[in-house]
């Protein structure tokens, strides 16, 4: 669920006025104050916790920051992921990193996972297109509910994880259900299914 703020914002002026409590995005100018429901945030932390845990099995060098802003290129737009891996050795280059916990180069994060909730628009098609301009390698739409489009995710709907990985500048879309085992270039053993994804663990 989300609630618009009207008020027009550049993004410098959003980061000054974020507060420190609550979940704040920018989209186009417009403060959209991010509300979630019990059942997504135990989606949220249990792919969390498991790619933490693989992370660390693998020694990769990511980190997990849960309330780090995605500032879109060239836009008055900054999102929050869900869930966003950020490749550690790449802060020290990131300019807004230090002051406002805020990526500004796709380089610096290999994953970005969103997990629907009744915004399924900006999921699929915001972000997406965005995430995609910005160069992250792979994009996770976790949809628990069928809520998406039946362009995105077919008909009938039914729970569908997306994920997006970047081919040549564009998106090239897997989707995943049930018992299929995911399938992550970003984290290639990586075992679970979509629906022990979808149930939380």
């Amino acid at each position: 669920m989300i609630q618009t703020i009207s008020k027009l914002m550049t993004f410098d002026d959003f980061l000054e006025w974020k507060p420190e409590n609550g979940r704040y995005e920018l989209h186009n100018g417009v403060i959209v104050e991010m509300q979630t429901t019990g059942k997504h945030e135990e989606v949220v932390d249990f792919l969390q916790t498991e790619l933490i845990l693989e992370t660390r099995r693998l020694q990769l060098p990511y980190r997990f920051p849960k309330n780090a802003l995605v500032k879109a290129p060239e836009q008055e737009k900054g999102y929050l992921p869900d869930v966003l891996a950020v490749n550690r050795d790449a802060l020290a280059l990131e300019p807004l990193w230090a002051k406002s916990s805020t990526i500004t180069k796709g380089s610096s994060i290999p994953l970005a996972i969103e997990v629907v909730s009744t915004n399924w628009r900006d999921d699929y098609a915001h972000k997406m297109s965005d995430y995609e301009a910005f160069g992250i390698p792979e994009y996770w739409i976790v949809d628990y509910l069928g809520l998406g489009g039946s362009r995105y995710i077919g008909s009938p709907k039914q729970p569908t994880l997306s994920i997006c990985q970047l081919v040549d500048g564009e998106y090239q879309v897997k989707l995943f259900r049930g018992d299929e085992r995911i399938e992550s270039v970003v984290f290639p053993e990586f075992t679970l299914t979509a629906a022990q994804i979808f149930n939380g663990g």
